[in-house]
């Protein structure tokens, strides 16, 4: 059985300022994309140059933030909007919508399409492999929050928060880290490193992420205002996920496909 840590999620404060875990974390992940993005366009054929990458990550930055905690407060907080509007700038509180923040960077990858003269699988197949970067930091950040904690456990690695009861609990938001983050970057970066049919990597990308959030989706503890839709198990995550999953799968069979193979990218 592990202990919580119960780490301060403040970084450092002056005065009235302060730097919290959760937005450091997010930094960090917005600068490993930036470097990893670069390293790529500088290999000759990419297509790409290290200043449209910085272009590409500012929208997407945009697209996170903006896309993430206005997804958090529609799919999971609605209420608490409708009461206090303005807990919707609080966002060093915590509460990013992994599926609202794609929401925004699709629409972002959309806006930066139009802007270079791309379509969108163009860009989103060359951000799709360094997205895990930011989402595995996230988890990290919400780990140091002290937020979405799993169900009861009584496996060896069962973490007590201790804000929340003595039970030994999964440490679901580190599953998510591993998997989300760890993993899926690991899958997309060797499969995005041969040229693919166009939305190939979208496609892996939406149905590999779909399929591990489906996952911890069934050790994770539903929101407390929402708890289970369905059937006693099915969560706002399993409703959101399911989709990308489906996407995912029409998006590779599209993209291997005779059409997707004569659009083959390098």
């Amino acid at each position: 059985m592990l202990t919580y840590p119960n780490i301060d999620p403040v970084v450092v404060s002056f005065g009235p300022f302060a730097i919290h875990w959760y937005g450091l974390m997010y930094l960090i992940g917005f600068i490993a994309v930036w470097w990893l993005g670069t390293i790529r366009a500088r290999k000759p054929g990419s297509g790409w140059t290290p200043e449209e990458i910085s272009d590409l990550l500012f929208y997407g930055a945009l697209g996170v933030i903006l896309g993430g905690r206005i997804g958090y407060i529609l799919f999971y907080n609605f209420g608490l909007f409708l009461d206090d509007p303005l807990v919707l700038f609080r966002i060093w509180q915590g509460g990013m919508s992994f599926h609202g923040g794609m929401l925004g960077v699709f629409f972002a990858m959309w806006l930066y399409g139009r802007k270079t003269g791309r379509t969108f699988y163009e860009v989103t197949d060359v951000i799709a492999p360094y997205v895990p970067v930011g989402l595995g930091a996230g988890r990290i950040g919400n780990f140091i929050n002290g937020e979405l904690w799993g169900k009861p456990t009584d496996l060896p690695w069962g973490m007590v928060f201790p804000f929340v009861d003595n039970q030994p609990r999964h440490p679901s938001m580190l599953y998510e880290a591993f998997l989300e983050g760890l993993v899926l970057f690991i899958i997309l970066w060797f499969y995005s490193a041969k040229p693919r049919p166009r939305r190939a990597v979208s496609g892996m990308f939406m149905l590999c992420y779909g399929i591990f959030r489906f996952a911890v989706e069934f050790v994770r503890t539903p929101d407390a205002h929402i708890g289970y839709l369905v059937f006693g198990w099915v969560t706002m995550g399993h409703v959101l996920s399911a989709p990308m999953i489906l996407f995912g799968l029409y998006l590779l069979w599209w993209a291997y496909s005779g059409r997707g193979k004569r659009e083959a990218v390098s």
